[in-house]
């Protein structure tokens, strides 16, 4: 199911749609949120191509699709590209419609600042607790990703405050460079697709113990022969 108002403009080749009941093809929906210009396309790109493009024009948020393979099984991925329109204002953050429809339509969550722009860092925060309010009892899995960490030069964010904002939240932190390691890109990615697996599979096996008919008692057969011989004494009187 595709959110609306996306773009139709996939940069990959989208994926076939699977029959319904085709489990092992169950699409896996995450969304990449974060400021402008922290990396979230070249994150993307690099997870399905494994290129790393550096310059990316800002875009009004891309769907991207493809089969890839996590942990050796073959499973449907739709990944939501987002603009960096994301205003911070004392704690508040303005999303654009868009982006809360994307919010409401993903299972997993990639929220990336950069280690060179504090300011993107402080845009994490108001992220997680719009997408906890769009999904208050939700488990949908959120990962913080403090992107460029090949740019110690420039560095504005370290990295035990990705992991203490990491911790207060309840989420889990990762600090990568797209540019220089594609299998730290792949770890994020990976972990996100086996988090929402398991919800697939769990809300799965619910729907079939839901379904089951719970099986009648078995007769008690000390009852039964009792009532047996009740039965011929009450016949012989």
């Amino acid at each position: 199911m595709r959110p609306p108002t996306m773009s139709t403009n996939f940069l990959l080749a989208p994926i076939l749609e699977c029959p319904s009941d085709f489990f092992q093809r169950r699409d896996i929906k995450l969304a990449v949120l974060g400021a402008g210009s922290v990396g979230k396309s070249a994150m993307i790109v690099r997870f399905l191509t494994k290129r790393f493009i550096g310059d990316y024009e800002p875009n009004t948020g891309n769907l991207y699709s493809r089969l890839v393979h996590v942990e050796g099984d073959q499973v449907s991925i739709q990944i939501q590209d987002t603009p960096g329109c994301i205003q911070v204002q004392e704690g508040f953050v303005q999303v654009l419609d868009s982006l809360s429809r994307c919010v409401k339509w993903a299972e997993g969550f990639l929220l990336v600042y950069s280690i060179t722009d504090y300011s993107s860092y402080q845009s994490i925060r108001p992220l997680y607790q719009h997408i906890r309010k769009v999904h208050p009892d939700s488990k949908i899995p959120i990962l913080i990703v403090g992107n460029k960490g090949d740019l110690l030069h420039a560095r504005q964010v370290q990295t035990n405050e990705g992991m203490q904002l990491a911790n207060e939240l309840g989420s889990v932190f990762l600090e990568i460079s797209t540019s220089e390691n594609y299998y730290g890109v792949c770890d994020v990615f990976q972990y996100l697709c086996r988090e929402v697996s398991k919800l697939h599979h769990s809300s799965c096996g619910d729907k079939r113990r839901s379904s089951i008919i719970p099986r009648p008692k078995s007769p008690n057969m000390q009852d039964l022969k009792r009532r047996f011989k009740q039965a011929l004494t009450s016949k012989v009187k």
